[in-house]
């Protein structure tokens, strides 16, 4: 009995000691260290004690190991990769939503900060005079120049009811407006009949592949049908991306079977994703609108129906992104979205760059584009319907 109380407590005290000696590896002899400890994580963590310990003024560890991780994420040089701290991860979510609290606008990245490409109803911007086309280069008293897209649209959103100020560009000019934040709904989907040389032409145009967005998008394109319409524009202008889910539900509203894309990354299987249930418009003429601002998830559909041959593609070259990204959660409460992979049309093309640099993107089949100065005339979208109406049945 005394030999089992002895092992217990031999057991104990060894365990206290490990446990202890984990969180005190530089008391460990080199070569007992290195046994247990990675050598470049302890580094690490000795140089944000030792900044912590010494630098002239104080500064939480926790501050000190989110610059740490900001830092390496920064070194990737891979603009697509973020770490969210705890603060911006929470932000991040929100954005995800149907509803966030802002300033009702959709954004895209601009040398000088971010460019204003849709401006809700009814929204805060609105009421403020902001408009399509301005570039909103500070928010508060920082500027916005050189930030990504997630950092600067963070510095624009807060709490309902709160102010930011704004510094707007446009055309040369600069001015600043008093904005109160606000709830806004994102409107995921808009649909319409537009009516074109007697013809009767559903339009469905998609601001993001949130969650549940291929529900709305077939909802959209069922009421268009029982309101006659025999052939349809995608509108994906402006649509940034979002659920790589989204966008095999998407393209399976047109596509009856057969491959959409396939991801294929060194820490994910290879996997290629096909359409899915029953088809909502298999057959009806299609054209895809696109610009620019297209990218990510909104290329992954346009590719798919392009080199399926179920639509004609009309706009311009799309952005040009062949990588998809994970969001991992840290212990902290923060986030890494961190590119994982790439991805590949049906007919294997990536529409990325080298690496994660920015490639030619999607060739449209109709080149066109809107004038922004005209603003109550969308030339892109004429010449979309103008492609559609001469598409012949079956496409």
């Amino acid at each position: 009995m005394r030999r089992l109380v002895a092992v217990a407590l031999s057991l104990v005290v060894v365990l206290c000691a490990g446990l202890w000696l984990g969180g005190h590896p530089t008391v460990l002899p080199g070569f007992v260290r290195g046994a247990f400890v990675d050598d470049d994580a302890e580094i690490v963590a000795e140089a944000i004690d030792k900044v912590h310990d010494t630098y002239y003024r104080e500064i939480p560890t926790s501050t000190l190991a989110d610059q740490s991780i900001t830092g390496l994420v920064a070194g990737l040089d891979d603009r697509f990769s973020n770490y969210f701290t705890p603060k911006q991860y929470a932000q991040f979510r929100e954005t995800q939503s149907s509803e966030f609290s802002g300033i009702g606008v959709t954004v895209a990245p601009d040398r000088a900060g971010l460019r204003v490409v849709q401006v809700f109803d009814q929204s805060p911007a609105q009421r403020a005079g902001i408009r399509r086309g301005d570039i909103i280069t500070g928010a508060g008293s920082k500027s916005l120049k050189g930030l990504d897209q997630a950092k600067a649209s963070s510095l624009i959103k807060g709490p309902s009811g709160t102010s930011v100020r704004l510094e707007l560009s446009r055309g040369g000019a600069t001015r600043h407006v008093e904005v109160t934040r606000a709830t806004v709904s994102v409107p995921q989907v808009s649909s319409r009949i537009v009516r074109y040389h007697g013809k009767k032409v559903g339009y469905v145009a998609l601001a993001q592949f949130g969650s549940g967005a291929h529900a709305e998008v077939y909802a959209a394109l069922r009421k268009l049908d029982r309101a006659g319409a025999k052939r349809f524009v995608f509108d994906l202008r402006h649509n940034g991306g979002g659920l790589v889910s989204e966008a095999q539900l998407i393209a399976s509203a047109f596509l009856k079977d057969g491959p959409i894309v396939t991801t294929k990354g060194r820490s994910v299987p290879t996997r290629t994703l096909s359409a899915t249930g029953d088809p909502v418009e298999p057959d009806a003429p299609l054209v895809v609108l696109v610009d620019r601002d297209t990218a990510s998830a909104s290329e992954i559909v346009t590719g798919a129906l392009q080199d399926r041959d179920r639509a004609e593609v009309v706009g311009t070259r799309t952005f040009g992104k062949g990588v998809f990204q994970e969001v991992v959660e840290l212990s902290n409460g923060g986030a890494l979205d961190i590119t994982a992979g790439q991805y590949f049309t049906p007919k294997g093309r990536n529409l990325g760059g080298r690496g994660v640099q920015t490639g030619t993107g999607i060739k449209p089949d109709v080149k066109a584009s809107d004038d922004p100065s005209t603003a109550h005339r969308d030339e892109a979208l004429d010449a979309a319907l103008k492609a559609v109406a001469t598409l012949g049945p079956g496409r």
